[in-house]
């Protein structure tokens, strides 16, 4: 029901059009009180108590969790009000590890931020002894709980955006934290990596993890040829950190910044994103043609596809085979640019720059390293980036544009779209309109996939060929589509999955920003990119297509699957974790079942308590031939085999077994007991 009135802010009258809260109200009237734990796409928390004013017949409230009524008087800044907001900051700053100069958010922390705007110069409050570990483990993400307010922010990015929950609060009272599960570190619990934590972080409790020292050793090795590519979302971003507004666009100076600091060569990911186009396209409209594996979901990100080996691997089969644009860059690169540059394979060093935390973890993913030589060396973020210009002391506002390098520096609109949220689904149409029609395609735009709901569907039919297109940002929302298709309730053909809210351009890895509408503003800057570009389609690059003739062959040729193709599998959601339940003091067999959520739902709970059962009725005796057999048997729940297409799946000693029964299970438990009572009884003799 729409709320209408007015209300009195500091004795201006503003209008109530629908706002959720009184906060957002005082925000109409040019305030800007200061807050930690509001973000409007997130739930109402209400915990860090700064953004209180005096509200008539009310006395102090927190303006964030307060509803507008008609005739609300409203005062923000009175003395009680600055004075309950400096002591509610003194209290954050007493829990808080200020190290603020060697902080890699110095330059942009809310708390630092608040405490000069609010006048603190001083804590009277004891400030807190514990030190709790540091956790980098992780090749993406930094959690430094000594920093964290416990605003909780990141618990309900993770939570409410992204249906993760891979962080939440520990403990009561004043052994209160944000930790992972177990409190083990990211790097072992179902964390996708998708940095969305890090974006809505205040201060720098959680932040990327660097490269820049082993990216700086590789510049400065007299015998390393070092080349950079740079994400089409890091265009529209980078400026941020140098005093430009967002979705300023600054390509040339990146390029020219990179090769200031010594980088050999700067290419271009929407290069490897043109080349996706052809190998993604071309797989889904076989598919379509031939009925199989639909809908085909899209690759390109990485948090996306951890997500589903380790949510949904009976879906893997339905992601697209194709190598993200960072991968296939350096898969390619390395084939090709030694040849072109004249050096020894073994002297390249390939660097990515990403707005992706996630980027990191999967440049180190097996399935991207051959013979102990990673596609991609090292993934710089964005804001990494900006830190090491920031370090050469150039000033990157004043420098000359320089252009990006051949051949792997060309690139069309359909690979720059890559970054927003509905621009895969788009540059996979620019390139099938063509494909099934025959017909050159003048009208380059199909808005109809473009904007900012969690959800669009769109239904487009192309040379008679029916086609429903699903685009999602937010694992929340793409969770929604994948219980859709398990249920037999989708008709999706093709769905596009980016994890950060309005695509690439809102990435772990990017500048963080406290603007309302700063993706907005960015994803309008990439398609301005697409519109001063001479050319909008895949297909049209010269350089991709020359790529086919000298390299790759066909589209889908043995040697395009070899380099642009790879497969996924079920993951773990949390590594080495067990619960015994028998506790036996020394087992000489050992029961697992893994309880993670798809084995659960495939009846790994019965069969677990069968097991329980059968080892403790105490009926060994017959198989062994004496007696307390059941102490060899220690019974244990554990949480994944990865395997989980395959479940329920259970492990007696080093067999595994698949599609798990209570038959097949006792079977191998039978022959196990019987050969090591055999041995037993042998060694009695």
């Amino acid at each position: 029901m729409e709320t209408k009135g007015t209300i009195i802010v500091d004795g201006i009258t503003i209008p109530i059009e629908n706002e959720k809260n009184v906060l957002e109200l005082i925000r109409k009237a040019d305030i800007e009180l200061p807050t930690f734990c509001y973000h409007s796409h997130l739930s109402t928390y209400g915990a860090c108590r700064l953004c209180i004013s005096d509200v008539d017949g009310m006395g102090i409230q927190a303006t964030c969790s307060l509803p507008p009524r008609d005739g609300m008087v409203v005062k923000t800044n009175t003395q009680e009000v600055r004075q309950i907001r400096k002591v509610n900051l003194e209290l954050l700053l007493a829990n808080h590890d200020i190290s603020c100069p060697s902080c890699s958010r110095s330059n942009n922390c809310k708390l630092q931020d608040l405490t000069r705007r609010l006048g603190v110069d001083k804590i009277r409050f004891k400030k807190t002894d514990k030190v709790a570990p540091i956790d980098n483990h992780s090749w993406s993400i930094i959690h430094d709980p000594n920093k964290c307010v416990l605003c909780g922010d990141c618990v309900r990015v993770c939570k409410e955006i992204q249906s993760v929950g891979a962080i939440d609060f520990v403990g009561r009272g004043a052994k209160t934290t944000v930790a992972p599960a177990f409190l083990k570190s990211l790097n072992d619990v179902e964390c996708v990596y998708c940095g969305q934590c890090v974006s809505v972080c205040p201060v720098g409790a959680l932040v990327p993890k660097p490269e820049t020292e082993q990216v700086w050793d590789a510049i400065n090795d007299p015998d390393k040829y070092v080349v950079a590519q740079m994400a089409p979302a890091v265009r529209v971003a980078l400026g941020e950190g140098f005093g430009m507004e967002p979705g300023s666009i600054s390509t040339g100076h990146i390029v020219a910044a990179l090769k200031r600091i010594g980088i050999d060569q700067v290419y271009d990911t929407s290069f490897a994103a043109d080349l996706t186009v052809f190998e993604e396209a071309t797989e889904f409209i076989q598919r379509k043609i031939n009925g199989e594996n639909l809908p085909q979901f899209t690759s390109c990100c990485p948090s996306w596809v951890k997500f589903t080996e380790q949510y949904y691997p009976e879906l893997l089969p339905n992601l697209s085979t194709c190598k993200s644009p960072q991968q296939m860059f350096g898969s390619v690169a390395r084939e090709i640019l030694p040849k072109i540059l004249g050096i020894r394979p073994d002297q390249l060093v390939i660097v990515s720059i990403m707005p992706c935390t996630a980027k990191k973890f999967e440049a180190k993913r097996e399935e991207f390293i051959h013979d102990g030589i990673a596609d991609v060396d090292h993934v710089l973020t964005t804001e990494g980036l900006g830190r090491m210009i920031h370090e050469t002391g150039i000033n990157f506002r004043k420098l000359t544009p320089e252009s990006f390098d051949l051949p792997m520096g060309f690139k069309t609109g359909a690979g720059v779209i890559f970054g927003n949220t509905g621009g895969v689904s788009e540059a996979v149409l620019r390139f099938a309109y063509e494909k099934l029609t025959g017909e050159q395609l003048l009208q380059n735009d199909f808005k109809e996939v473009r904007g900012m709901e969690g959800i669009r569907t769109v239904a487009i039919e192309l040379a008679g060929v029916k086609i429903k297109l699903g685009i999602a940002h937010g694992l929340a929302n793409a969770r929604a589509l994948c219980e859709q298709i398990i249920a037999g309730k989708s008709d999706y053909d093709l769905i596009e999955v980016m994890s950060c809210p309005g695509g690439c351009i809102a990435g772990g890895g990017q500048p963080v920003s406290f603007e309302p509408n700063f993706r907005e503003k960015r994803i309008a800057a990439l398609y301005s990119v697409d519109k001063q570009l001479q050319l909008h389609k895949a297909q049209e690059n010269p350089y991709v297509k020359e790529l086919y003739q000298t390299t790759l062959g066909e589209i889908g040729s043995p040697k395009a699957h070899e380099l642009l193709h790879t497969h996924y599998r079920g993951r773990k959601r949390i590594t080495d974790q067990q619960i015994t339940i028998r506790n036996t003091e020394h087992p000489k067999i050992e029961v697992c079942v893994c309880v993670g959520t798809n084995c659960f739902v495939k009846g790994s709970q019965e069969l677990l308590r069968q097991l329980i059962k059968y080892v403790s009725d105490n009926k060994l005796s017959d198989i062994v031939g004496f007696e307390g057999q059941e102490e060899m048997v220690d019974v244990k729940a554990t949480f994944c085999f990865e395997r989980c297409d395959r479940g329920p799946v259970a492990r007696v000693n080093q067999q595994v077994i698949e599609k798990a029964s209570y038959d097949k299970v006792v079977a191998v438990l039978d022959k196990e007991i019987a050969r090591i009572g055999s041995a037993i009884n042998a060694m009695k003799v």
